[in-house]
């Protein structure tokens, strides 16, 4: 794809409200709002995104990088396999890194307190022609290992996390704090003592998760009918009289997920039960703490059990069981299995939810293709 002559109009400062003319296709990012805000415990609104287990979870880095932003002819070719799409007609390089805690100067497609960033315009088709506005093109891209040659976004030359992703080939960073702040809280096992835990907890996750986002649906084609049960349709319509926005959206909330069933629970006792003391007395977990842990029957340092809390109203946990586990559904649980067909431990869980992050325009699910040794 590559060896594509394209005609691509690059972004540098990425300040202005749009970068093409009419008929083109300007790509921005997001991390949505909960990138910039966190998650508040209690949650700043009724129904709002929140931790059910009570933790006040806030960010200081959220560093993605992406490549390869394609558009290709025939979205609908598979009904069956959202995978499948006509040939590229058009490609847009980076890659780029972006820390989407620190937002942007553009409105994001998920609501006025969303901030987005510009990444560059696909102003036609790779051989020079226009697009054709009387159809939908499948809109896919890469998630990709951290780069020094990748286009900074939000970020410094010679930053440290990045230098860190770079050494040990992450594509995802999330550097913040986590705060226990419940109150009302019924536990499946009121004899256990939480006081164990630490209340305040640092963390630093990096994922090594080459991930391609193929064929997204699309939330902007609202009210068009999905193909089975998707939904929303597939790809982007380009119009002739403006350029079109098609915005790459990372969810934030995905490695904390208690199922790999999509808007799962998010839950932070597990990573605060792994947490470990530091010199200068506070307590950090990292994804290194999670490769010995069985997600199925969690335990806390001690080796004791570790029951379900609910601090948030309406949260039921998933099973009557004293003992807190998370659900894979069909992935089979192995310690010593084959990464490629088992989850090994809670690492391979989080980094399993993590994969599935990347969207289109806000909610847009993508086909999830897997560049690293993961079950299917």
């Amino acid at each position: 794809m590559r060896a594509l002559a394209l005609l691509v109009v690059a972004c540098s400062a990425c300040a202005s409200s749009h970068h093409g003319g009419a008929g083109s296709v300007e790509i921005t990012v997001s991390g949505e709002a909960l990138a910039l805000s966190g998650y508040p415990f209690p949650p700043s609104s009724s129904g709002g995104a929140a931790f059910v287990d009570g933790w006040d979870v806030s960010f200081q880095r959220f560093i993605t990088v992406f490549d390869k932003v394609t558009l290709s002819r025939d979205p609908d070719t598979n009904p069956g396999d959202q995978a499948q799409t006509g040939r590229v007609v058009a490609e847009l390089d980076g890659p780029w890194a972006v820390d989407l805690h620190r937002g942007g100067p553009l409105a994001g497609k998920g609501g006025s307190d969303e901030q987005a960033l510009s990444v560059g315009t696909i102003a036609s088709q790779s051989d020079g022609s226009a697009f054709d506005s009387s159809v939908r093109y499948a809109f896919s891209y890469e998630a990709v290992p951290a780069t020094p040659d990748a286009k900074l976004l939000g970020l410094d030359a010679g930053d440290a996390d990045y230098a860190e992703m770079i050494s040990r080939g992450w594509n995802v960073l999330y550097v913040g704090t986590a705060t226990w702040k419940g109150s009302t809280c019924p536990s499946s096992d009121p004899t256990y003592d939480f006081s164990k835990l630490p209340t305040v907890v640092t963390f630093r996750l990096g994922f090594a998760t080459p991930t391609g986002y193929l064929n997204c649906q699309n939330p902007d084609n609202d009210p068009a009918k999905a193909l089975g049960a998707e939904e929303h349709e597939r790809g982007i319509q380009v119009t002739d009289n403006a350029n079109s926005i098609a915005q790459v959206t990372f969810h934030s909330d995905h490695p904390f997920w208690e199922g790999i069933v999509h808007d799962s629970p998010a839950h932070f006792d597990q990573l605060a039960a792994l947490a470990k003391p530091q010199p200068d007395g506070t307590w950090l977990v990292t994804l290194d703490d999670t490769t010995a842990a069985d997600f199925t029957a969690f335990t806390d340092r001690d080796g004791e059990a570790l029951p379900w809390r609910a601090c948030q109203a309406g949260y039921v946990p998933p099973d009557a069981g004293r003992q807190m586990g998370f659900d894979s559904r069909t992935l089979g649980y192995n310690p010593a299995g084959d990464p490629s067909s088992y989850l090994r431990s809670y690492a391979d869980f989080m980094v399993y939810d993590q994969s599935t992050q990347g969207h289109l325009d806000s909610d847009g699910l993508c086909y999830v293709q897997r560049h690293y040794a993961s079950p299917r």
